[in-house]
């Protein structure tokens, strides 16, 4: 028997329905389908469109996962349809399948968001190359291997907006610029050929900068193209310390704290951090921190034992510091 044999199993799909035009609220419809193992997500998405409902609406192109048009959520996990195996889908999560869009707040008509504030905060960080150019050259301008991969594959995203709508920060705040904009503005910034002199001033404003990512990684996680916008947050958190752009406030104190804190001893001073960070605001924390030195999340400094390897983690954290804090 063929080990490629197509097989079929039936899986039940819980879809997301909403008509801005007409609906006061969303709500879920029920479809039961024979799925085989040679389909993909964007299929049963057309199955239910041509077979069930054609007011069904989505967004499709490329299928070929680099138009970024498709992306949806599939049980909360963010995917672009048209990449995202049914096999690998129901293996991870079972015959009971909830497909929504990206952002349920921004839904349209079913699949279909708003994409305004992606692209709003797209631009602010000048997503394009910023020089001073001859515009009749007389050679090319030419970037080594090493200056290309200094882009450390920022330029593979895609605007699918799989990372923006998986951000708790996004969600919360209006302002937030958002991991893929603060991928944009790495890969120019990155970029020996640009020359623009605010991009970095504008990802360093509080509550719409990178400071105030959070660091709760769902933007690498969602990333269709596996970019991890999340590196490239700290890569100009970096650039921000190296050009002296960086104030002194809460998020930067915490990146100074943690080195420290590191260096000193060798393993993180939860209690230090915070106290480092938030000197002035310190009492709004005391009923976490009790919580927290009830468990032993918190020791006072005299019982922080330092680490066998310190001279090992010192001799690290001097390798790898590339930013003067």
């Amino acid at each position: 028997m063929s080990t490629n044999a197509i097989t079929t199993q039936k899986v039940n799909f819980k879809v997301f329905r909403f008509n801005a035009d007409k609906d006061y609220l969303p709500y879920y419809e029920d479809y039961s389908m024979d799925v085989t193992s040679e389909e993909v997500v964007l299929d049963i998405l057309n199955r239910i469109k041509w077979d069930h409902d054609g007011s069904f609406s989505y967004r499709r192109s490329c299928r070929h996962g680099i138009c970024g048009t498709c992306a949806i959520k599939v049980n909360g996990r963010s995917t672009l349809a048209c990449k995202e195996s049914m096999t690998e889908m129901i293996k991870v999560f079972g015959n009971e399948l909830t497909i929504e869009p990206l952002s349920k707040k921004r839904a349209v008509k079913d699949m279909i968001i708003d994409k305004a504030d992606f692209w709003e905060k797209h631009e602010q960080v000048t997503p394009f190359l910023d020089a001073e150019i001859d515009e009749t050259p007389t050679s090319e301008n030419l970037v080594t291997p090493a200056e290309a991969n200094a882009l450390d594959e920022a330029d593979l995203c895609i605007q699918c907006g799989a990372c923006h709508y998986a951000c708790p920060v996004v969600e919360l705040s209006d302002d937030f610029m958002g991991p893929a904009a603060f991928a944009a503005a790495y890969r120019f910034e990155a970029d020996v050929r640009d020359g623009n002199e605010s991009r970095l001033t504008d990802v360093n404003q509080m509550g719409s900068g990178v400071w105030d990512c959070v660091k709760c990684f769902e933007c690498a996680e969602a990333c269709p193209k596996e970019i991890n916008p999340i590196e490239k947050i700290g890569k100009l958190h970096n650039m921000l310390f190296q050009s002296g752009q960086a104030d002194s406030n809460v998020a930067t104190r915490h990146a100074v704290g943690f080195e420290k804190s590191i260096k000193r001893v060798g393993v993180l001073d939860e209690g230090g951090l915070v106290l480092y960070s938030e000197l002035a605001g310190i009492v709004k924390h005391m009923p976490v921190a009790i919580k927290m030195f009830s468990k032993g999340k918190i020791v006072p400094p005299w019982g922080i034992t330092k680490s066998d390897n310190l001279d090992e983690i010192q001799k690290l954290v001097k390798s790898s510091s590339t930013a003067k804090f």
